[in-house]
């Protein structure tokens, strides 16, 4: 399947990726019945509540799924009789199709979208059931109208969240998947227009067009049942005409995409990220299982091997095929009994010492990543999905504060597509007719922080966000709704990457406050192997991270505080990052340590942002790599600004880190304006949008490699 990321040349999406980009839900999400994406001009997702008519009734979209193949997925019903249904959105875009080709399409979509057995006969051979085809004629969409399965999943979320399957799960996918496509291949089938073929090809297999379904997940053994979707005959009609169209249908080419579905299932990966190519099936390193007899029968599927001529030849050779570790009946006439007895017993002294000692440990790693996986995005689930869905928003304006310069007052001039982080936030809830004023107010010393605190105590604001509660009073409560950080960098170039390297890209509490008290002042005295060089500590601007960095690492010693007052410089961070890297264009090694909020950190490579060790704790490094979900290194590209993302667990144990909240009344007389935002912000919508500027959610949000959870906000 062609990447659409590659699809719509012609709308400039910030992510390159218009059909599985989120501007044009949130497009559809801020403004009702909008029909084009904000950004970009790329039709918008369909509302909720909305309505589509058909020949065989209307349906109603209740939510928005996310992106698989070539269309956008909805949840739905069909209004007469509350059938639960699934609504597949296709485009044709009108800078892509021109009318006449986009009327073609919708026309042949309306001929060809869904099929049926001739007869008439009502059997399940796992292939999605089609209720209609519907092409839109005054819009440029097409929606295919199909059976809901619930609770089902396409192999490549499953992958996501399971990791690679065994053997005897992809014995069984490929019996399923075989028996469903041997129907496809042989029987009479119907299209919408009454045309009657001798069977078809399906031509888009995929890990994105075979779902799965759990049938007893909670028991020792998984079973699940195959559903195949998505056929090429009516997918391939709104791939735009600018793009290679693909082959013709072949009936042998599902077989050689079934194969490597199977190959990608033992793998647990399409990609090999050593060097970020596409796994090869035909490389015995990519192979990941030891049961030989299948991993032949897929060899065959894929054509390396003389291939099957037929699914039914497919599916009747995987019938008789040996369980791994037996012996194959079929190769061992050649052998002399002896060595037939001998081979025996070696293979299952094998199978054993392999059984004590892996099976152990799979077992192990099995049971605690299941349980992992089923509660690891339970606190997502609980949210509520969006801004609208907080009820009982009090109407009126309503003012609130935070320190200047901080975080809240950076973060919140971000921007999030076209709009800022207060645009977004003044009117969260239109029809609530609630506004959201936000006027910062500074503390005029880090001995008299807690400005933002004061004017809420003194009824002049409604409410503050700010991470400084230490001494808030029992007149007010607080609710967390991100967490905030510091980070602490040093310089970072390849040319001279000795600072880092031999820092091990980490440094403890401990030698934090010797440097910023004074008392080390070289970076030999702290490791031998760093240059003789003087040490220059740098502290940001913003009294709330001073105030953090003095409460978390000098302790609030008076004395320490003191000599850190008297020692450090203070720049604003974009200074002193442009500093860093001047003195290495200029060929120095600078000897710079600076910190600063993690907002203002992580979208920049001057700086590596090291891991913190806390006492005798392990070294935290709560940046994460995202294609391989690990802990940064100092090997790694910084300037790939895309390719991390602070990981939300890690976080939570990372020494400077702390959550941010918001500060309240507790006056019952007074309305509810800083509960009801922090309730807003710890929606999904909220978490998201937070995520996106530069804080760190409270949980973790699904799927985070792609950021599905943002996407679909489902």
């Amino acid at each position: 399947m062609t990447s659409f990321a590659s699809f719509y040349p012609e709308y400039t999406c910030s992510y390159n990726n218009p059909l599985n980009c989120d501007r044009p839900c949130q497009t559809a999400q801020e403004l009702k019945g909008a029909k084009f994406c904000l950004e970009c001009g790329f039709p918008a997702t369909l509302s909720e509540q909305a309505e589509i008519k058909g020949n065989s009734g209307t349906y109603q979209v209740t939510n928005y799924l996310g992106v698989r193949g070539y269309g956008r997925l909805y949840s739905g019903v069909k209004i007469k009789d509350q059938q639960p249904v699934e609504i597949k959105e296709y485009l044709l875009p009108k800078r892509c199709f021109n009318d006449q080709e986009s009327g073609d399409r919708k026309q042949l979509f309306q001929r060809l979208g869904g099929i049926k057995l001739a007869d008439s006969r009502m059997q399940n051979f796992r292939l999605v059931n089609t209720l209609e085809s519907i092409a839109d004629e005054k819009l440029e969409r097409c929606y295919l109208i199909t059976q809901a399965i619930e609770a089902s999943q396409t192999l490549h979320q499953y992958l996501i969240q399971n990791g690679k399957m065994t053997a005897v799960q992809v014995r069984e996918i490929l019996n399923q998947s075989l028996q469903t496509l041997e129907f496809l291949h042989s029987q009479k089938i119907r299209f919408p227009s009454n045309q009657v073929q001798q069977g078809i090809a399906h031509s888009n297999i995929n890990l994105d067009s075979i779902l799965i379904k759990l049938t007893n997940k909670l028991t020792k053994h998984e079973q699940f049942s195959i559903y195949l979707c998505d056929l090429a005959i009516w997918e391939n009609l709104f791939i735009p005409p600018a793009i290679t169209q693909p082959a013709p249908a072949q009936k042998e080419k599902d077989l050689e995409s079934l194969g490597l579905v199977a190959f990608y299932l033992l793998a647990g990966s399409t990609i090999n990220y050593a060097d970020n190519q596409p796994l090869d099936p035909r490389d015995n390193q990519h192979w990941s299982t030891t049961d030989i007899y299948l991993k032949q029968f897929i060899e065959k599927l894929i054509g390396i091997h003389t291939p099957f001529t037929s699914a039914e030849l497919a599916r009747q050779a995987l019938i008789k095929l040996p369980k791994e570790g037996q012996t194959n009946n079929s190769d061992s006439s050649s052998q002399t009994q002896p060595e037939q007895s001998l081979k025996k017993v070696s293979m299952w002294l094998l199978i054993i010492v392999l059984l004590l000692l892996g099976g152990g440990i799979f077992a192990y790693v099995k049971y605690f990543k299941q349980h992992d996986d089923s509660s690891k995005y339970l606190q997502w689930s609980k949210l509520r999905r969006r801004f609208v869905d907080v009820n009982n928003v009090p109407a009126g304006q309503f003012n609130y504060t935070g320190e200047n310069p901080g975080t809240w007052t950076f973060i919140i001039r971000q921007k999030v597509g076209k709009d800022s982080l207060e645009d977004l936030l003044y009117q969260p809830k239109p029809e609530a007719q609630a506004t959201f004023k936000y006027t910062p107010v500074a503390s005029s010393n880090l001995e008299n922080l807690g400005q933002p605190i004061a004017v809420v105590q003194a009824g002049e604001k409604d409410f503050a966000i700010t991470s400084l509660t230490q001494k808030i009073s029992g007149e007010l409560d607080k609710k967390s709704v991100a967490y905030d950080g510091l980070l602490v960098y040093v310089e970072f170039s390849r040319k001279n990457d000795n600072m880092t390297d031999a820092l091990g890209g980490q440094i403890t509490i401990d030698q934090l406050r010797e440097i910023y008290t004074g008392r080390i002042t070289n970076w030999q005295q702290i490791n031998s192997n760093l240059p003789n060089l003087e040490i220059r500590p740098f502290a940001p601007t913003e009294p709330e991270a001073n105030s953090k960095f003095i409460e978390i690492v000098l302790k609030n010693d008076p004395q320490d505080q003191a000599l850190f007052a008297a020692k450090v410089t203070q720049w604003d961070t974009t200074r002193t990052q442009n500093q860093i890297r001047q003195e290495i264009l200029n060929g120095q090694t600078t000897g710079i340590i600076g910190f600063g909020m993690i907002s203002k950190i992580k979208g920049q490579c001057t700086g590596y942002p090291l891991a913190i060790v806390d006492g005798n704790k392990p070294a935290i490094q709560p940046l994460f790599q995202k294609r391989e979900r690990r802990p940064l290194k100092t090997s790694d590209n910084l300037c790939q600004h895309d390719d991390y993302f602070f990981d939300v667990n890690a976080f939570q144990s990372y020494p400077l880190g702390y959550p941010i909240f918001v500060v309240y009344p507790k006056d019952n007389s007074r309305p509810p304006a800083g509960s009801t935002f922090a309730e807003i912000l710890t929606t999904r919508q909220g978490q998201c949008l937070l995520s996106k500027v530069g804080l760190v959610p409270l949980q973790p949000i699904p799927d985070d490699l792609n950021n599905y959870g943002c996407k679909s906000l489902s």
